[in-house]
Order: structure tokens, then sequence, then C-alpha cells
């Protein structure tokens, strides 16, 4: 590193920001001292990186940094108020701990704010990277935090998001549609269907209805039953959902909404009795549902792990290759399923 500085005329303090990717320095300066280390053979050693690593690990967990939890939900007290989002921020939480690092939380929606002033916030706080959380409503990101996205390691939970195109951690949302469709049928139900609102699905890109309906290949034709996606208009006007339901008969639905039994026991239907009901969220506060558990605090963890790890490498910006983390689901028993075979 000596080398590199007095070839380039600068101190090894610039050198080692520079092989950091840190955006402390401008990127020109930063490509051209990477490049010129390059060019003299300088490579990590990787025996010390793997040595510093078993230091860290080995530390008491004081606090090292400071991690960003953004809130991108339209609720600015969606961390702990809203059905689903504090399980994901609860993991964060944790795994951030073990790791020794603290956070601060910080609203998307806040007018005060846009991506240079929040830039200069998390500088002064020593933020060096961001979580992102809460995003129900579309997968695209402000554009007037652009910069942030550009200057800092991020990482989105929950959904992919497609601009701008940044790292993710989230429940396989494909393979809970097919393992809840699958034990539905283990269970001895032969016509399961999907109640799922349309905006959520296509927030997924699909993958809850894709898994459904690769899942219905091994049902003949007369059980393939057609999703029901109107669940806005439904709780405006139930008749909808009661046409759908009168049509299809199924015997067991797959669904994110706790509301869904007060309308099929409105239709004049009992469960386990007369329909089963299998929730794709399952939470601790409804114990009596059966459904999947998408262990979104498993989620958040991991969300915490890739963003230490994108600041361990010096990884920032939107990255060439987004990568994905997936974590798998698991079936939780309930009295909302019977078994019918």
């Amino acid at each position: 590193m000596s080398d590199i500085a007095r070839r380039a005329g600068v101190s090894k303090n610039t050198v080692s920001l520079a092989l950091r990717n840190d955006p402390q320095l401008p990127e020109p300066t930063r490509r051209r001292l990477q490049q010129l280390a390059k060019s003299m053979g300088y490579q990590k050693n990787p025996t010390v990186a793997h040595l510093m690593a078993q230091l860290r690990a080995n530390q008491r967990p004081g606090f090292k940094a400071c991690l960003a939890l953004l809130n991108a939900n339209l609720d600015p007290k969606a961390f702990t108020q809203h059905p689903t989002v504090p399980t994901y921020v609860s993991g964060c939480r944790r795994r951030a701990a073990q790791l020794g690092y603290s956070l601060d939380e910080f609203w998307l929606h806040d007018e005060s704010l846009d991506g240079e002033k929040l830039n200069k916030i998390l500088r002064s706080r020593g933020i060096r990277g961001i979580i992102v959380l809460g995003l129900m409503k579309g997968n695209r990101l402000p554009e007037r935090f652009r910069s942030t996205w550009e200057q800092f390691p991020c990482v989105v939970t929950g959904v992919r998001p497609v601009d701008p195109a940044l790292s993710f951690a989230s429940s396989d949302q494909y393979t809970l549609g097919l393992h809840a469709f699958e034990k539905a049928l283990e269970l001895g139900y032969r016509r399961p269907a999907l109640v799922l609102d349309v905006v959520i699905d296509e927030l997924v890109e699909g993958r809850f209805s894709a898994g459904v309906l690769i899942a219905q290949q091994r049902l003949p034709a007369s059980c393939r039953l057609k999703p029901f996606y109107q669940i806005q208009e439904a709780r405006q006007d139930l008749a909808l959902f009661r046409r759908w339901l009168e049509r299809e008969k199924p015997d067991v639905i797959l669904t994110l909404y706790n509301e869904v039994r007060k309308w099929v026991e409105a239709c004049g239907l009992k469960v386990p009795r007369d329909i089963g009901l299998i929730q794709l969220e399952w939470r601790q506060d409804r114990p009596e549902w059966a459904g999947m558990n998408q262990h979104n605090d498993i989620v958040g963890e991991a969300a915490t792990e890739m963003i230490v790890s994108m600041i361990h490498n010096n990884e920032c910006g939107v990255p060439a290759f987004p990568r994905a983390t997936l974590v798998e689901n698991s079936w939780v028993a309930g009295r909302t399923v019977a078994v019918t075979s």
C-alpha cells in the first residue's frame, strides 16, 4: 500500500479509502487508484482477511458502527403497528445486536428529506449501510433518493426492487404457494383455491399465484379453480366474493387475509366443517390458524447479514448484479383445516 501511495503521490490513508471503495473519495480518484493498484499487482491477502473475520467473530459484540432502518411504508408507524413489518424489524435488530451494530430509523416518505439531506445525516451519524423495509405498494423507490442508493450499500426486504435494482432478502413466495397447495392435498382437500389481492401478487411478480398454478397441474382440470383477486372490491361488496365462492366451490382457501374467515361465514359456511382456510402468512397473534410461517424475522436477519457483508467488502452503490437471499417457509398446524381424506 505504501508503494501505491508513493507512485500516486497520495497518503496511505487515501489509498486505503480507495481500495475500500469508500464514497468519501470522488469516484474518479477511487477508480484511478484502484486501477493503479491492479497494475502494480496488489491483491487482498485472503489469509489476513480470514484471520480478521475470526477476530471479529470472537470479540465481545460492542457497537462498531450504525445501520439505517429505512421505513418505506406509507405508514410512519409501520415498524410498530403494521401486521407484518415489525417481524422484519425484530430480525434486523436481533442480528444487528449480535454483530455489534446499532440501528437508526428513518421514514422514506418524510417530506423534509431527499437524497442529499439523508446522505448528510447518515454520514454525520457514522451510518455505513441501509436496510429498506415495508415496501407494500410497489417495488420502485423514490427518485429523489437516487443519490443515496448510489452512495451507500443498500438491501431491501420482502420484495425484489426493480428501480433501482438492489440486492434483497425475502421469503420465497413461489415455494410458499406451492407448499401450501401441496399441504392442502396432503390433508385430503381436492379443490384448493387462492384468494389474494392482485396488487400483492403483482408486487412479488406473480410468485404466489405461480406456485399455486404449478401445484394445480397435478389435479384434474375440473378441480383447477380460478383465483379470486378482487380483495379491495369485495371489502365494499361481499357479493363479488359470494358469487365466486358459489361458482368455484373450493373446499379450502389459501389466503393472506384473516377477514376471509368472516366472509365465508357470512356466506353460511363453517370453518373447518364446510371449508378449510390456510393462512399464507401465519402470525403468532392468530395461533388458531393453520398456515405457512414465512419466517420474516429470519428475512430481517438475512438482510442484516447481507448489508454487513457489503460493508466489509467495501461495496456501495447500485450493484451490476443484485443478489437475492430467499428464506424457506414452514407449515404450522391449526384449527382452520380438517383432515378430509
